[in-house]
């Protein structure tokens, strides 16, 4: 597996283009802006695009969509309780001064224990809301693209609308049931590892909480 992050936009959010070496058949998971440097991105490695994976939709995570979409034609996925996030991501983006294309509608959902494939690689979709209803993460190959639940040393807000800290909690937990060899590449910031997650982050040792007990 080849995984190369490619930080865009304002918010410097964490693209990932995962790739199968042998194939070079690749997906993008969260194409959040930029569209243009992700296409190179593709182009330049001689990658084949497969498919957009999205784990929430939030405006840094969709708005490179539609250039990436126009220009390889390959289907978005996205868990469907997450759709009255995506499809007001214009609005999303105008409250933060910004103005984006709105991107097409999804081509498939995502649901809880789908395997999502690409060449000769495969990854679990395991949904963890928290930070958005229909947060999911991509679990495979001793990896985790999980999006914008579980940073090094942090978590997402859960002060957004839609966001629920309690779900966010019990998301958390199985976070940390993940083998503690299992890289985490996150929505923003530094990749890590469970085990280093589970030893120092304050919200997985229980030194912080999301809800007073």
């Amino acid at each position: 597996m080849l995984v190369r992050a490619t930080a865009v936009g304002p918010f410097q959010e964490n693209c990932y283009l995962v790739a199968d070496e042998q194939t070079r058949d690749a997906v993008l998971v969260d194409p959040g802006d930029e569209g243009s440097r992700l296409i190179a991105a593709v182009e330049q490695g001689a990658f084949t695009l497969r498919a957009l994976w999205i784990t929430h939709a939030h405006i840094d995570h969709v708005a490179g969509i539609a250039d990436v979409k126009r220009r390889f034609d390959v289907p978005v996925y996205l868990h469907p309780l997450d759709r009255p996030l995506y499809d007001h991501v214009v609005d999303q983006a105008r409250h933060y001064g910004i103005r984006i294309e709105a991107p097409p509608a999804p081509d498939h959902e995502l649901a809880e224990g789908d395997v999502m494939r690409v060449g000769g690689l495969s990854f679990g979709v395991m949904h963890v809301p928290g930070h958005a209803p229909g947060h999911v993460a991509f679990v495979g190959h001793s990896a985790v693209f999980g999006g914008d639940c579980l940073f090094a040393g942090s978590i997402g807000r859960t002060d957004l609308p839609l966001s629920d800290p309690r779900a966010l909690e019990r998301s958390l937990a199985r976070f940390s049931s993940l083998p503690a060899e299992t890289v985490l590449y996150p929505g923003h910031g530094p990749a890590t590892t469970i085990g280093d997650e589970n030893r120092t982050n304050p919200f997985l040792t229980g030194a912080a909480r999301l809800i007073r007990r």
